[in-house]
């Protein structure tokens, strides 16, 4: 093969990848009123879920009670937190200090 077809099939994989680095996308999750909103996401193993905290008052968490309690920080109002997800599965998550406050990602 010569050197410009070399080049040509470096440049068409080039191409393939940043067309499948640019397919990645990130979900939005808004806590408001002591609520995930949306409750359930579902993505595609490599997109990146972030919740953003629109209380006025209040700070939540998001906790991963099944991963050894793996938590962001406390959010106060108008923070956020993301976590990208590369593994197919079903994760649980709540708010630290809320229980009753549940989400369900599902990484497809």
């Amino acid at each position: 093969m010569s050197t410009g077809g070399h080049l040509k099939r470096a440049l068409a994989l080039l191409a393939l990848v940043c067309s499948c680095a640019a397919a990645e996308q990130t979900v939005e999750v808004t806590i408001r009123e002591y609520r995930f909103s949306p409750a359930e996401v579902r993505i595609k193993a490599g997109d990146t879920v972030k919740w953003t905290n629109r209380e006025k008052r209040t700070s939540h968490s998001v906790l991963f009670p099944a991963e050894n309690g793996l938590e962001s920080e406390r959010l106060f109002p108008d923070e956020h937190w993301q976590r990208t997800f590369t593994r197919p599965g079903s994760y649980s998550y709540r708010c630290g200090p809320h229980e009753e406050m549940k989400g369900l990602i599902v990484v497809e």
